[in-house]
Order: structure tokens, then C-alpha cells, then sequence
């Protein structure tokens, strides 16, 4: 007999389950993102169901994202890098302690996630299963497979929507079907989350006891050394710990300070305040591994507004960057091939260059552009950076200095940053590379703003302090050659034991003029964009790449400035 699929969509805060026809009530709360004990509505009813049996609380290891991976160009596996493993751990680690203060456990079992999954409903006679929504591609296909067989054989699923504040389907479906393509017809269409008034459970005096394991081979959480890797991978690691008790004391930290909640106002901000970020960074414990409940960080900045007499609003204050990750969701999930140039409705056809030499110095910070560089030593050392450093490093990547794919600015960031997130990530890079969304905050013609790679990190830090930190080879040159050390004379970078070429590269490209060709190949693609309405064929777009690439190009590459 073929199995029918078990279609479950998301409701705005809980789904109907399947009912089981067994009257077991052992249940499993499946950890994925949602790595937290407050606000957990699935944590809640995994709870509330298993009042005369067991709980079994489990988080999969598996392999091809945890294990490390030599071959990469950064210490992590295939698929991250060792700061966003590390703060995954740490992360288990505190979720397991916080259970464990409630007479529960992570368990924490390795393998393929669905067929682990499959197994332990097999084993331990589970008759309830929970987990968070969620929209990434990755979960919306191993989801379907685990429903597939937990509908076969009668358990119920139980997958609220708590990662967000809005289902993104309702949002998809009130506007006709479409996912809304500006934050300004987003908002218009969301209106006020459902959790703006509600109660939500940010804790509990028990849970209930976890069942006979049986013979799956069930383990704590383990160390990075344990996983194969080693402290000594990284010379500085991120500074930020991973966990719920990490996130609720930044946030407890951040609204404390109600004039700062009420004043602030982004794309404002210092890129350069590294000791003391001039943001939340909140970002890894919201975005990635859902440490943070996004409706309890509402609700507390709900608070503070009405605490103060006046305040910022979206989508520049703190709850419209909050907003903004919802736009980016639901948008995501709305549009098919999100995360790629070709066959993405809402991205520009633009036929970017290939140079793998020039994206490995991008990526390892050796552009010879010491504001781009510091920038990106970083984010390899820390995994985190503010917002305004990382549309400077994507600005230069594609449309401003570089002309490379935003998709491969994408992969980097994907594996490096601790706070990566599928939808938010790749909306980013089409923004910042103007391939998309971009017509919300820039003038037209949209690309022709272009972060400076020297004047930009000037505004906010003329000393160079940053610089310095992160980049220590230019430590003793002197603040007026800081963003700009090949102009420094022979003398100057012999004292400060830099020679430009030697310790520290030259400029891979002379910015005025590889920001003057950006400029016109953006300018010939958006033509060709304009006048087929988005439909470009393939014959078309290689056209335009030929064209591109012969017609006026210039030898960027061996433009460099005049070295003293």
C-alpha cells in the first residue's frame, strides 16, 4: 500500500496534531533552532501531553555539519566553521543544563537527523512528536520525510510556528498567494503578531522523567575536542558564548537601558566599536539557534516603548530590525530558487565575474585594503561583525570594487558567521549587491552608492583602532596612512615595520576605477534586465557577459595605485 503524505502547514502559533490511535503518551521534543526552555510552545505541549509517561528531549548531531572537514579554506566542517560549532555546543551545553534543573536531559544521539529520528519514534514507543516549524529548505524536506513516517504509524505531530512572530503562509496568503517583495507592503500586511498580548510560559517547576533509552546510542553533549577538533585551530576565538542564559542576560542588559532602546535608530551605529559593539548582538541567539524567543524580545521592547515618551520606529529602531527578519522569512519562503541567481523571480539577471584569486584574498582579508581587511580577519577569528562592516566588505565583493557573484559573498558568510541564517543571509546579499529589495533604501540609480573601502571605516574610527586589533601588522603606522599604507613613503613603513608588497599586500584594485566599472556593467545589466522585464535567456545573458567583458573593459587588476 503506497503512504500518503502527511501535510501538515503551520498555524499562527500552534497546529491542529494528528492524533495518535494509541493511548501511549511517551513524547519526544525534537531540538533543532528553538535551543531554549522559555517561550517553547513545542517544548509546552510535549510537556502537557506526557503527564503519565515520558519526555525525551533530543538534539542529532550530524556528521556532515559537526565534523571537521580539512579540506576547508577555515577550521570547521564542510558546512561551518569552528566559532559557529562552538557556539552550537555551548549552547546544547546550557540548554542541558537548564533541563537538567528540572529533572530532564538533552539527548543527544549522531547520524542523518530523519532516519536517527525514525528510529528513536521505533524504539521508544513514542507516541507524540514535537518540533519548532521551520521554513529553511533542509528542514521543510527532512520534516516531510519525518511526518511521512510518523503518520504511517499513527504519532502525532505537533509543529508550531515560534521562530518568528508571524506564519509566513499567512502573511503569503494575504497577499493573494505572493510573498510581499518591500518591508512596506510586509508590514502593511502583517499588522500586530498574535503574541503581542499573549501569556507566554517562560518556565517550569519539572518536566516530565525521560524514558528507558534502550540500545540507541545516546551521549551528553560532547566537547569540540571530542568532535576532532582542537583548541589551538583558532589564534582568538569569538567572544560571545552560546545559550538561552547568555541570551536572556544580554537582553536583560540591553532594555535595561530604556534611552538606548527608544533612541536607537539604524543604519546608525560605529562598525569600528569592536570591545563594546555598538548593537545588541543578539543576532546568534535569535537568528540561528533560536536561544532568544523573537515574541519574548517583542514583548520587551513593547514594554520599554510605553515606559519612555518617545521612541524610533521601523524600520530603523530595534523593533524594526526585529520586522525585518520576518520580512526576510516570509519573503524567502514565498519565492522559489531564493537562494541563487538563475530562476529567482525577484533577482537581477547579472552576469558577475569569476575570479577565484580575487575572492580568496577577499575572503582570508588580504585585499590590500586594510578597512576591507580588518573587517574580514574578523569575521574568520570571531564569526561576527556589525551590520555596516558587513555591507562594506559585500559592497566591495560585488557591485563596488570586485564585480564577483553575491552568491559566493554568500557561501563565506554562510560557513563563517555565527549568526548566519538561510533567508536573512541571502536576502542581505542581494540587497547589498543590488540584486534585489535594494530599491527601499537607496536613491536611484540604486548601485551607484558604493561603500568607500577607506573613507567609510575613517568616518567612525580615524585612529585606526580597529585596524590595529585585527589586523596587527600595521599596528605602528601612523593614523594618517592607516586606511591608505601604500601612500606612506618608503621611510614611513620602514619605521613602522610595514612595507607595502612585502608584510602587507598591495591594493588588489585602484577603487576609482574599479568602482567606475561596476558602475557601467551595473548599468548595462540593468538596461538588459529593464527592456526583456526580467526574462533574460540564456543566449542573452551570455551575450551581455561577452559584451561585459570586451566592450571597454579595463585591465583593473593591474591598476594599481602609485606606491610610494
Amino acid at each position: 500500500m503506497r503512504r500518503l503524505p502527511f501535510v501538515c502547514s503551520p498555524s499562527s502559533h500552534r497546529l491542529n496534531p494528528v492524533t495518535s490511535m494509541s493511548t501511549g503518551s511517551n513524547s519526544l521534543i525534537w531540538f533543532r533552532k528553538g535551543l531554549r526552555v522559555h517561550d517553547n510552545p513545542a517544548l509546552e505541549h510535549a510537556c502537557s501531553k506526557a503527564s503519565s509517561g515520558s519526555m525525551y528531549p533530543v538534539f542529532v548531531i550530524d556528521p556532515r555539519y559537526m565534523d571537521p572537514d580539512p579540506s576547508a579554506f577555515s577550521p570547521g566542517s564542510s558546512r561551518a566553521g569552528v566559532n559557529r560549532i562552538r557556539f552550537l555546543l555551548e549552547s546544547l551545553k546550557d540548554l542541558d543544563s537548564g533541563l537538567k534543573k528540572l529533572g530532564s536531559r538533552l539527548l543527544v544521539l549522531r547520524g542523518e537527523p530523519g532516519d536517527v529520528l525514525v528510529r528513536c519514534l521505533q524504539e521508544w514507543k513514542v507516541k507524540r512528536l514535537c518540533f519548532e516549524y521551520d521554513t529553511d529548505p533542509y528542514y521543510q524536506a527532512l520534516d516531510f520525510k519525518v511526518k511521512e513516517y510518523a503518520s504511517s504509524v499513527g504519532v502525532e505531530v505537533f509543529s508550531p510556528v515560534s521562530h518568528t512572530l508571524f506564519n509566513p503562509t499567512d502573511i503569503i496568503e494575504k497577499n493573494g498567494g505572493k510573498a510581499p517583495l518591500s518591508y512596506q507592503s510586509f508590514m502593511k500586511i502583517a499588522g500586530e503578531p498574535s503574541c503581542a498580548e499573549s501569556e507566554l510560559v517562560m518556565s517550569y517547576s519539572s518536566l516530565p522523567p525521560i524514558g528507558d533509552v534502550g540500545s540507541l546510542g545516546v551521549s551528553e553533549v560532547p566537547t569540540l575536542e571530542e568532535l576532532g577538533y582542537r583548541e589551538d585551530e583558532q589564534a582568538e576565538w569569538t567572544p560571545f558564548r552560546g545559550g538561552e542564559s547568555e541570551a536572556l542576560k544580554r537582553l536583560n542588559k540591553s532594555i535595561s537601558d530604556k534611552a538606548w532602546v527608544a533612541n536607537f535608530e539604524k543604519p546608525k551605529g560605529d562598525p569600528s566599536a569592536f570591545l563594546k559593539p555598538a548593537t545588541t548582538v543578539l543576532s546568534p541567539y535569535l537568528k540561528k539557534f533560536g536561544c532568544l524567543s523573537s515574541r519574548y524580545f517583542y514583548q520587551c521592547l513593547q514594554r520599554v516603548y510605553k515606559a519612555v515618551k518617545k521612541h524610533t520606529s521601523p524600520p530603523v529602531s530595534l523593533l524594526g530590525q526585529l520586522l525585518w527578519r520576518e520580512f526576510f522569512y516570509t519573503t524567502a519562503f514565498g519565492t522559489r530558487n531564493f537562494d541563487k541567481m538563475k530562476g529567482n523571480p525577484v533577482c537581477k539577471q547579472i552576469p558577475w565575474k569569476e575570479d577565484h584569486d580575487m575572492l580568496a584574498a577577499w575572503r582570508d582579508g588580504k585585499t590590500g585594503y586594510p578597512w576591507i581587511d580588518a573587517i574580514m580577519v574578523q569575521l574568520l577569528k570571531w564569526g561576527w561583525m556589525h551590520h555596516l562592516a558587513r555591507h562594506s566588505v559585500a559592497c566591495f565583493l560585488t557591485r563596488g570594487d570586485l564585480f564577483i557573484h553575491w552568491e559566493q559573498g554568500r557561501d563565506v558568510f554562510e560557513r563563517l558567521l555565527i549568526d548566519s541564517d538561510w533567508a536573512i543571509n541571502n536576502g542581505n546579499w542581494m540587497w547589498l549587491s543590488c540584486s534585489s529589495f535594494f530599491y527601499q533604501a537607496l536613491p536611484p540609480p540604486f548601485y551607484n552608492r558604493i561603500y568607500s573601502p577607506v573613507f567609510f571605516g575613517k568616518k567612525y574610527d580615524p585612529d585606526g583602532k580597529y585596524i590595529r586589533h585585527f589586523l596587527p601588522v600595521l599596528k605602528d603606522m601612523p593614523k594618517q596612512y592607516i586606511y591608505e599604507p601604500w601612500t606612506a613613503p618608503l621611510s614611513v613603513q620602514t619605521k613602522a615595520k610595514c612595507i607595502v608588497g612585502k608584510d602587507y599586500p598591495k591594493p588588489m584594485v585602484m577603487h576609482d576605477a574599479a568602482s567606475k566599472e561596476c558602475k557601467r556593467k551595473m548599468g548595462e545589466a540593468y538596461a538588459l534586465n529593464k527592456k526583456m522585464n526580467g526574462n533574460i535567456g540564456d543566449d542573452d545573458f551570455k551575450d551581455l557577459r561577452r559584451k561585459l567583458e570586451t566592450d571597454g573593459e579595463s585591465n583593473i587588476r593591474n591598476q594599481r595605485p602609485k606606491l610610494n
